[in-house]
């Protein structure tokens, strides 16, 4: 059997520490350059990422401009203010007196009108001490255009200036007492004519 040399075996041993410091040197310098991107992350809490810049330029406004609300497009509706209620009250109390319709006047009854062909004669008689009274309203009367049979003085006592008419003759009593200004006009009395009127004049009368 052969046995290597005493010098042999010293230099199997050089080669074989040569070659394992060339392999750890090798290792070494693997471990350094192989961590040494991984540095910048050292400090950071596990699952962290820095954020990178964008290469490209924003397209849309910044978002924080985007959150801040702008004018709205719709016209904002007017405060709508309630408005009162008109009130059950009136305005202007009731008053506690009804209101009484305008006075009418009822329509003017046309006076009967006598043409004087067809009046009766009138007598006119003057029951005050003033002289010359029923000559002045005979003369009124034929004016108006009637017949005046006489003219004298009444003794006795009459109430008020009067035209008295025989039964059938109201009608031109009336309007020969509108004709003279005598307002009172009655039935004849029994010692007066029957076919005529009869005027006694007292001191009421004003014409």
């Amino acid at each position: 059997m052969f046995r290597p040399k005493g010098d042999d075996r010293g230099q199997v041993l050089s080669s074989l520490v040569a070659v394992a410091a060339v392999v750890a040197i090798v290792a070494g310098l693997l471990v350094l350059f192989g961590t040494r991107g991984h540095d910048s992350l050292a400090d950071e809490p596990a699952g962290a990422t820095t954020p990178k810049p964008s290469t490209k330029p924003t397209s849309g406004p910044s978002t924080i401009a985007a959150s801040i609300p702008g004018p709205s497009s719709k016209p904002t509706a007017p405060a709508t203010t309630p408005t009162q209620a008109p009130s059950s009250t009136p305005t202007t109390e009731p008053s506690s007196q009804p209101t009484q319709p305008p006075a009418t006047q009822p329509p003017a009854t046309q006076p009967t009108t006598i043409p004087p062909a067809e009046r009766p004669a009138a007598e006119i008689y003057n029951n005050t001490p003033r002289k010359g009274l029923a000559d002045s309203v005979a003369g009124r009367a034929r004016q108006a255009g009637w017949t005046v049979a006489g003219a004298d003085n009444w003794h006795g006592k009459i109430a008020e200036s009067t035209v008295y008419y025989p039964p059938g003759m109201l009608d031109a009593a009336n309007q020969l007492a509108r004709d003279i200004g005598v307002s009172r006009t009655k039935g004849a009395l029994d010692n007066m004519k029957k076919d005529r009127l009869t005027v006694i004049l007292t001191s009421d009368y004003a014409g």
